[in-house]
């Protein structure tokens, strides 16, 4: 339970890397268009209702608009910047800062131009003030070794901890902590009677339990019904099936025939619902069906399905170079706060421990401040303990023996909290009697030798003691070769401190010069310990911090003017003059900036179902990450493709560029990152795209940002390249560069792997709605590919019977050459291991 309510506090005390959207400085919106007609009239009736990190709008809708233009300020009277342009007249702006008073306007929009703006008004989000109350109508349902259950949902709740006993009464276990109101409890021992209550969550506290409710899971008493939706696509001497899941089967068995109503011949059996059959004779045609099976039997044969496969045209060319290679760093396999996981995917690589609570966090006392999360609270939220440094000792403790790298964060603002006493005072920031000065260098100020028991009671905290101490209590851990290394991150998201942390930053924002010297004192402190150690900086919020320093830099599209220019400069004189590099790793957070025709961004869709715009603009926004050629086509507010003169925005081929030619050597991450579809397959498909790019593009590491709510699917993005088979199967540590003849529709990430000679895997993505005939050429292949797959039918299979989603087994083909040809089905990833 420990991890679970750390796990939900983190995410309510995150990061503020998700609020870019109302960043842009460049969006003015629709521009007029000459006609006879007329712009419509201003929105009347504008009202601004505050919530938990959020503010809904409502307005009245203008006659002959077809869109509004919703603006946001952070001053009364503006200015304001264009954050959403919905068609509805309404909208609702997540991810604020609570405590934070914003300014909005609405104009309304049609072809002939835009209105002036509505009168104004404000709202300032706000965290609930009291936990929410217990949920009612808990209810529980047996099954064949789970239990479904289902609850009525309490005002105000972020999420739901389930907990579970064996005797009445309890005592109660926490076994998950959902957003939704429902959950299936599975691998239980059938026979057992099961006792549950649930509590309702937010980020002020906890509920009382719930009544208990009890179920007795049972073995099945007959066998499956016979599945049904039996459909058969034709490729290149192969077939690919799907169907849909019958309740309460374990497995399947995939029969074929060659003539029509059989005989047929079992060719494989699967746990989920989807093969590929392979070595097939083109032009013969083949009948199918498919029985369901539990531990009572197997149901009826399934209606037929017939197809003949042909040598048919191929939609998409993938050439692998193996000439063009480079290892993949093993870092970019990594979440923010692994242990709060209760379902994590296997085999990943790196752990941070970052966002907002870090700025102002005390190692000397392990007291912190909430921010702007939470009431600008000083309070013992990191770790009760006493013991110096044991809220960050304890982490990396925990990655250790997990095998997992660790990156924390070490303060860089100047202030850290004082006392654990409470909401601090905003009204003229900061005050410095509930705060402790932050100084980077020790003997500058202090005669006294490094301890690992500082006093507590002095004025000032010190940054290069702070890192030696915990050397001292996991020894190494900054060394040369570590076998699992520690990282060090400078703070988090400074563009943001004064709004994230007003309390200490006050309002006016750190200067990207101050900054600047901030950060090279800060690392030669550290470097003069630990002169091997990895720092990380800046840690930007998004792309403002890295374009324009939210702002106050002049940049321009193509210039050498943007804050990585004046950064990598500053630190390239200042790494020589230090005699080595003093931040290694060019860091940043990127949350993707997309949006709906509604102005919805996409990492805020969570339905299970999505039209297939919405699923495009989720599959497709990786490509903003590297494509040179990706225009962000079907975003209903590009601003950053805008901002960048309508040229693609390609941030990681822009990036590099810079640190090419201002600071060669220059390592990149990207420690916060979203890409929303958190219920669909379509977050799968974004996330294993973004673990390929990764490794495709050099990233050194790389940590995905858990969201509210439940998010599966993304993680079974993880599961295409780290334990695809339900072992200890990954992706190569080799990139072997690929090209796709339509990226649009399909990308296929190609590896090898340096301790199994003439092993290749492959990860294939097909993001279009349709099957695709996909051919790998250029890479030799010997012996047998071994095909792991993610579809919509298998993922929601999995997804509503409690399970992750994964990769299941989707069967075997030769390779034996230097082609592969397979069909791909439709919003599916695909990995091919071949050895």
């Amino acid at each position: 339970m420990l991890f679970a309510c750390l796990f939900l506090a983190f995410l309510l005390a995150g990061c503020a890397g998700s609020t870019g959207a109302g960043t842009n400085s460049n969006n003015g919106g629709n521009g007029s268009n000459p006609s006879s007609a007329s712009a419509p009239a201003v929105p009347t009736g504008l009202t601004a209702t505050p919530g938990n990190a959020q503010v809904g709008l409502a307005w009245t809708a203008s006659a002959n608009a077809t869109s509004y233009n919703v603006k946001r300020g952070t001053t009364s009277g503006g200015p304001y910047t264009t954050i959403s342009s919905p068609t509805a007249a309404s909208f609702t702006d997540a991810s604020l800062a609570n405590g934070t008073p914003y300014f909005y306007v609405v104009s309304a929009v049609n072809s002939a131009g835009q209105s002036a703006n509505s009168s104004e008004v404000s709202a300032k989000p706000t965290a609930p003030s009291q936990a929410p109350a217990a949920p009612s109508g808990l209810l529980a349902a047996a099954a064949n070794a789970q239990v479904s259950l289902t609850w009525s949902a309490s005002a105000t709740a972020t999420s739901y901890n389930l907990k579970r006993g064996t005797t009445t009464g309890g005592p109660y276990k926490t076994i998950s902590s959902p957003t939704a109101t429902n959950f299936t409890d599975i691998g239980l021992t059938n026979g057992t009677t099961y006792f549950y209550v649930v509590t309702a969550v937010n980020s002020t506290g906890e509920s009382a339990n719930s009544v208990q409710a009890s179920a007795t899971p049972v073995a099945p008493t007959q066998a499956p019904a016979a599945p049904t939706g039996l459909t058969a696509t034709a490729g290149n001497a192969q077939v690919s099936l799907t169907w849909t899941a019958s309740s309460g089967a374990t497995s399947y068995n995939v029969k074929r025939g060659t003539t029509t109503g059989g005989p047929y011949t079992q060719v494989s059996s699967v746990t989920g619902p989807s093969f590929l059959d392979t070595g097939l004779t083109n032009g013969t045609t083949y009948f199918y069906v498919v029985s369901a099976v539990n531990s009572i039997g197997e149901s009826p044969n399934s209606a037929q399905a017939s197809v003949t496969p042909a040598n048919t045209p191929v939609d998409v060319t993938v050439t692998v170079n193996p000439a063009i290679a480079h290892t993949i760093s093993p870092y970019i396999y990594g979440l923010n706060f692994y242990f709060g996981e209760t379902a994590p995917p296997p085999m990943l690589t790196m752990d941070r421990d970052g966002g907002n609570r870090w700025t102002a966090y005390n190692w000397e006392t392990n007291a912190s401040n909430a921010g702007s999360d939470y009431l600008y609270e000083n309070d013992d939220y990191l770790s009760s303990s006493t013991v110096p440094a044991e809220a960050v000792r304890s982490f990396v403790a925990q990655d250790q023996g997990a095998n997992m790298a660790s990156l924390v964060t070490v303060q860089l603002q100047g202030l850290v909290a004082g006392d654990e006493n409470g909401p601090v005072s905003v009204a003229n920031p900061p005050d410095l009697s509930r705060f402790k000065t932050v100084v980077d260098m020790k003997s500058t100020v202090s005669a006294v030798p490094f301890t690992i028991t500082p006093p507590t009671s002095d004025a000032n905290v010190y940054m290069d003691e702070f890192v030696w101490a915990l050397n001292q209590k996991l020894p190494g851990i900054f060394g040369t070769n570590p076998a699992q290394p520690t990282f060090l991150s400078l703070d988090n998201e400074p563009e943001l401190w004064n709004t994230t942390h007003l309390e200490v930053q006050g309002p006016n924002p750190v200067t990207s010069d101050n900054y600047i010297t901030k950060t090279i004192h800060l690392t030669e402190a550290i470097k003069d310990q630990f002169p091997n150690v990895l720092i990380f900086g800046p840690v930007h919020y998004g792309f403002q911090g890295i374009y324009n320093w939210q702002g106050e830099l002049s940049a321009t599209p193509s210039g050498t003017n943007w804050f990585p220019d004046k950064y990598l400069q500053a630190l390239n004189a200042a790494s020589t003059a230090y005699g080595k590099p003093l931040v290694d790793v060019y860091d940043f957070h990127w949350y993707a900036e997309d949006y709906d025709v509604n102005g919805n961004r996409i990492i805020d869709l969570t339905a299970a179902t999505l039209t297939d715009a919405q699923v495009q603009l989720i599959v497709q926004s990786p490509r903003n990450l590297w494509d040179p050629t990706y225009t962000d086509a079907g975003n209903s507010n590009p601003w950053i493709y805008q901002e960048l003169g309508n040229t693609p925005i390609d941030i990681l081929g822009r990036l590099q560029a810079k640190i090419n030619a201002e600071n060669p050597g220059m390592k990149i991450s990207i420690t916060e990152y979203e890409s929303g579809g958190w219920n669909h397959i379509a977050g799968t498909i974004a996330q294993a795209d973004n673990l390929g790019i990764f490794g495709a593009q050099g990233l050194f590491a790389a940590s995905f940002w858990p969201p509210n709510g439940t998010y599966s699917y993304a993680l079974g993005g993880f599961r295409a390249f780290r334990g695809f088979d339900g072992a200890s199967a990954s992706f190569g540590d080799t990139s072997l560069q690929s090209r796709s003849s339509n990226v649009q529709n399909v990308v296929v990430y190609a590896s090898t792997d340096s301790t199994t000679p003439g092993r290749v895997v492959f990860v294939a993505i097909n993001r279009s709605t349709s099957a695709q005939v996909t051919e790998i050429i250029g890479q030799s292949l010997s012996g047998t590919a071994y095909l792991y797959q993610m579809t919509a039918a298998s993922a929601q299979t999995q997804s509503t019977g409690g399970t992750p989603v994964q990769p299941i087994s989707a069967g075997t083909m030769p390779a034996t050459s230097s082609s592969l040809t397979i069909t791909l089905p439709a919003l599916s990833v695909t990995t091919i291991d071949v050895h």
